[in-house]
């Protein structure tokens, strides 16, 4: 379990990374109307429907169907590239990089859900993202970070080293997707609330 604090907005928010699952406590209020057919198309799933975090994007339903649709799209998309286990990875490197603790713990999960390497995966939160978890995954860490950095700086020297560990065309561009969602994902999250721990 996470190390907590006492946030400003007085709840239990984690200060240490962590793959428990969390709560997130929007900043601003979360769409409270009733929601039209377009509401519910922006939220793709139904099921989001729950989340104080899709119902405070849900005021812009237009531009939330494209964000969940790129997001399914880089994540679900079962033709070719990297294995599930590694876009996650990409993501969760990205997110510990950015320090956003809840995409972090979101992708951490599912990373090490799909890899069944939860002490890998582990490490690379608690140690950061120098971590070493074996070249393929030094290699989709690296580049994730290279991404993430401001200004990126990913390069030649980037694809070089993926393709050396044995990922083709389609699977760096998979690394290139998670990383870069997610650097911009952290971002938006990290703007308009912040984690908390569930009550027991």
């Amino acid at each position: 379990m996470a190390d907590t604090t006492i946030s400003q907005t007085g709840h239990n928010a984690p200060v240490a990374f962590t793959q428990a699952e969390l709560g997130w406590l929007p900043w601003l209020e979360p769409f409270a109307e009733t929601l039209t057919e377009r509401h519910w198309a922006g939220l793709v799933d139904a099921s989001r429907a729950k989340s104080p975090y899709f119902m405070l994007l849900v005021r812009d339903p237009d531009i939330l169907q494209f964000r969940t649709k790129t997001d399914k799209d880089i994540f679900y998309n079962p033709n070719a590239g990297l294995p599930r286990a590694e876009r996650e990875l990409a993501a969760a490197a990205a997110s510990r990089f950015n320090g956003c603790i809840y995409c972090a713990s979101v992708h951490a999960r599912f990373a090490s859900h799909f890899s069944h390497r939860k002490e890998d995966v582990q490490r690379m939160l608690d140690a950061g993202v120098g971590a070493d978890l074996g070249e393929r995954w030094n290699a989709i860490v690296e580049a994730s970070v290279a991404l993430s950095a401001t200004p990126p700086v990913f390069g030649a020297a980037h694809v070089a080293r993926l393709r050396a560990v044995g990922l083709d065309d389609f699977a760096i561009t998979d690394v290139i997707n998670g990383a870069a969602f997610f650097n911009w994902a952290n971002r938006l999250m990290l703007s308009l609330g912040e984690p908390e721990l569930p009550s027991k």
